[in-house]
């Protein structure tokens, strides 16, 4: 996935997981607990008739759960102010805005078109694989 030659600072596209499940908004949120567990993933693109409105998360999730015992739709726990951006922004400006921003994910879109979910768990694996590429052979497995 990381190039071993890196020339210049890739764009969200070469890390983001592309294609990703969404749900939409009039779904139980039961359905939305389900797709993530079926699926291990923490953050959901929330969907009203394909136009992108927001994300789910699991603590969002646990949230609404633990308010009440009522059911829910997913509109009534999608956070409508996720961080979206452009598939060519660069990945070092996505990094720090989820930083300042403290987020631990980022739709990716293509012409206002979801085309992507880049998360703190994909940037984890990124730098890991960047670390090996431009260190290879180097352990980091021993204890100190």
């Amino acid at each position: 996935m990381w190039p071993r030659n890196v020339k210049s600072i890739p764009s969200v596209k070469a890390v983001m997981t592309p294609f990703p499940h969404s749900i939409e908004v009039s779904e139980p949120t039961t359905r939305a607990r389900e797709m993530m567990a079926g699926h291990g993933f923490h953050h959901l693109p929330v969907m009203d008739r394909g136009e992108l409105v927001g994300v789910i998360s699991e603590p969002d999730l646990r949230r609404a759960e633990s308010a009440d015992s009522g059911a829910h739709q997913v509109a009534d726990v999608t956070r409508q102010e996720a961080f979206v951006v452009d598939l060519s922004e660069p990945l070092d400006q996505v990094l720090s805005k989820m930083a300042r921003r403290q987020v631990g994910s980022v739709l990716v879109v293509k012409e206002d078109r979801l085309a992507g979910i880049f998360t703190v768990t994909d940037a984890c694996r990124s730098f890991a694989e960047c670390l090996r590429a431009q260190f290879p052979g180097e352990g980091g497995d021993e204890a100190a």
